[in-house]
C-alpha cells in the first residue's frame, strides 16, 4: 500500500525550462517526489509531496516552487489522532 496526502492539492510546481538536471531535488526529497530523465527533473507524483520546501529552498536555478508548510497532512493528521498541535 502507497501512503500518499491529500490528492490534487499539492503546491509543487517544476518548470522545467529552467531546470538544469542537477538531481539537487532527488537528493534533498524525503518523498522521492523526484526523479531525472532526459536531463530534467521530472515530478514522479506530486501527490507524493509534504511540502517540506527543501527541494525548492536547494534549486540553485529557482526551477521548483512550492509553498512549504501547507500541505503537512501526515503532521495533521498525527496531531488529531494522538491529541496534539500538528507535527510540520
Amino acid at each position: 500500500m502507497k501512503l500518499q496526502y491529500l490528492k490534487n492539492v499539492s503546491t509543487l510546481k517544476l518548470n522545467p525550462d529552467k531546470c538544469n538536471g542537477c538531481g539537487m531535488c532527488v537528493t534533498v526529497c524525503p518523498h522521492a517526489v523526484f526523479s531525472i530523465s532526459k536531463e530534467k527533473s521530472v515530478i514522479n507524483d506530486p501527490d507524493d509531496c509534504m511540502e517540506c520546501g527543501a527541494c525548492m529552498k536547494n534549486c540553485p536555478e529557482g526551477a521548483l516552487r512550492v509553498n512549504a508548510g501547507v500541505g503537512c497532512a501526515a503532521g495533521i493528521i498525527n496531531g488529531i489522532l494522538r491529541g496534539t498541535k500538528p507535527t510540520c
